[in-house]
């Protein structure tokens, strides 16, 4: 879709411009000054998600990006809607536009992204927001991946689930299963998604090509500083999962938030820039004295 058919209270609209870099035609949400810091949102969202928390990084350039075929960006290639290819993706893109992320914070499954980028793209420090780094247990382990498959093969289903999914009311029992109460406004721009075929359509796939478990296995080579931020009511992404995979990096801290939800960032940016700016800034400032890493 074009940034200029999203609502017209869509948050940060004006300020969301295309880049194309193969293989995909991105679209960025580019505003304030300072050193470069990426956002990347989870799975079924897009840069809005950071409405609120974008307020609180002022000093910083914010640089918000839709993943390949959610949101405004469009996937110019479905084969490469895996973990290790938007990563490599990614890395071109910042290259050609001659980017120099300090940080990346991503949220879900854009925190897992965040680490990969990691490996090939120097960075001071990542964050992760209920970081999405963990299998899924049991039998779930193998049906979800086999199931995200068929659904993305699936021509119709796109369609199916706008149509089902397409509603306040079921736009509003999907958000509260996350564990996250959100505002009208927050609520609207979810369910304009749900409603966006393509968006659907990007996100399913996205879904059947992700592949953690090389990921998982390389947490305690990463070097990058790591915060990881859960929430204790995640109903989506438990806080155990990022309290365990803290425990695997040696670079890595963990800080839990009380009751809130997956989209704690949403309903509680205040809250999470609590805790992320101050150790942010400490990161940045160590990485800029000689001596120190």
């Amino acid at each position: 879709m074009e940034p200029a058919r999203l609502p017209r209270d869509w948050p940060y609209r004006d300020r969301i411009s295309r880049i194309a870099c193969a293989p995909n035609d991105w679209a960025v949400l580019d505003i304030g000054t300072g050193p470069d810091v990426l956002l990347l949102h989870g799975a079924g969202g897009s840069a809005h998600s950071f409405r609120n928390l974008i307020p609180h990084l002022s000093g910083y350039r914010v640089l918000a990006i839709d993943h390949p075929g959610q949101g405004c960006t469009r996937a110019g290639n479905r084969a490469r809607l895996g973990i290790d290819a938007v990563a490599e993706d990614l890395a071109r893109l910042i290259a050609q536009q001659g980017w120099q992320p300090q940080a990346v914070i991503g949220h879900s499954a854009g925190a897992a992204l965040a680490l990969r980028l990691a490996e090939s793209v120097p960075l001071r420090a990542v964050v992760g927001i209920n970081a999405a780094l963990g299998t899924f247990e049991g039998a779930a382990g193998v049906l979800f991946p086999l199931f995200a498959r068929v659904l993305a093969a699936t021509p119709f289903v796109p369609d199916l689930f706008s149509r089902v999914w397409g509603n306040a009311a079921a736009v509003n029992r999907l958000i509260g299963s996350t564990g996250s109460h959100l505002d009208a406004a927050g609520l609207a721009q979810y369910l304009w998604l749900v409603q966006n075929r393509g968006h659907v359509d990007g996100t399913l796939a996205m879904m059947a090509a992700w592949r953690l478990e090389p990921l998982l296995a390389r947490l305690p080579r990463i070097v990058t500083p790591v915060q990881l931020i859960a929430s204790s009511g995640d109903r989506t992404v438990p806080a155990r999962i990022s309290r365990a995979a803290a425990g695997r990096m040696t670079t890595a801290s963990y800080q839990e938030l009380p009751r809130l939800g997956h989209l704690v960032h949403e309903e509680a940016a205040d809250k999470v820039a609590a805790l992320l700016l101050p150790w942010l800034q400490a990161r940045l400032n160590d990485a800029a004295e000689p001596g120190r890493t």
